[in-house]
């Protein structure tokens, strides 16, 4: 099984596809999960300091 199957590769078995849609898709969910870490942060700094 392969990870990251290239755009003209013919082959079923793999995870993502190079492609836009994958690539928006990971900086989207990069993007999120940035921002949960950094509100856990500051929801953390701010118990800390109640």
């Amino acid at each position: 099984m392969k990870f990251i199957k290239e755009e003209k590769e013919k082959r079923r078995d793999y995870i993502f596809k190079k492609d836009d849609k994958t690539k928006t898709g990971a900086k989207i969910i990069v993007l999120a999960l940035i921002v949960l870490v950094g509100a856990v942060i500051v929801s953390g700094m701010d118990f800390k300091l109640s």
